[in-house]
């Protein structure tokens, strides 16, 4: 997982350029290419915050956001999602991703995918999915597998299973070393685990093991505000309660 730094709170209009500067300065093995997340808005030469919360970093990519704990979603390309297909049309599926528009899913934006080969997905399938386009002015588009390498990556429909709602907050941290629920969790039970940075987290223990399953997502669902020696506590005695 990403090794992700905190910075300031910050607020809708407060500038943020000088503290990029000021942490390019620090960090000199940095790329000099920064790359903007959600809550964040380049006009001109300068970069300001539009939502409230911490403002994120990780190094490795030099990637910037603001993390806040808000549970309506605003799409942001390359972000994983979990969705549910709602309409098939000729040329792809409309996709429940839970923001204010539902998102595109071509046809061919799959593993393999050709104008003979396509997926049948059948209405309220649920999917794994990644943002590709996130235009303020059209709808979100998304696709089903990473179009640099053309492979599927855990990308595409989910089945069996259960799902359960979290902060989109929580969803970023689960995919950061910051949050060892998942990991606790692995120590004593095999699992699948997909998280959806729009508040949706898919969890499966196998097809004949749904007692474990929810009990996996109800592990989850009550580490969102535990410590690592609170998380390790609950799991344990969950494990011992099977």
């Amino acid at each position: 997982m990403a090794q992700v730094k905190s910075h300031k709170i910050v607020l809708p209009g407060e500038q943020v350029s000088d503290l990029f500067e000021n942490n390019q300065n620090e960090e000199s093995n940095n790329s000099e290419v920064i790359c903007l997340g959600p809550g964040l808005l380049q006009t001109g030469d300068q970069i300001q915050a539009i939502n409230s919360g911490v403002l994120r970093h990780i190094p490795k990519t030099n990637k910037y956001w603001v993390q806040g704990n808000k549970r309506k979603y605003t799409p942001a390309t390359g972000e994983p999602v979990i969705g549910v297909i709602t309409a098939k049309h000729a040329e792809g599926y409309r996709v429940d991703i839970g923001s204010a528009h539902q998102a595109t899913l071509p046809l061919l934006a799959f593993e393999g995918a050709t104008k003979r080969n396509k997926p049948n997905l059948s209405i309220g399938a649920l999917i794994y999915a990644k943002v590709s386009i996130a235009n303020k002015d059209m709808d979100p588009e998304i696709e089903c597998y990473n179009s640099d390498t053309g492979k599927s990556e855990g990308f595409g429909e989910l089945k069996n299973g259960f799902t359960i709602r979290a902060s989109l907050g929580f969803c970023h941290r689960l995919l950061t070393s910051d949050t060892p629920i998942l990991s606790i969790i692995g120590q004593y039970l095999p699992f699948e685990v997909a998280i959806g940075l729009n508040g949706h987290i898919w969890v499966n223990a196998g097809e004949e093991s749904h007692k474990k399953t929810v009990m996996i997502g109800n592990a989850i669902e009550n580490a969102e505000h535990l410590n690592h020696n609170e998380c390790q506590a609950m799991v344990k005695e969950l494990m011992n309660r099977a």
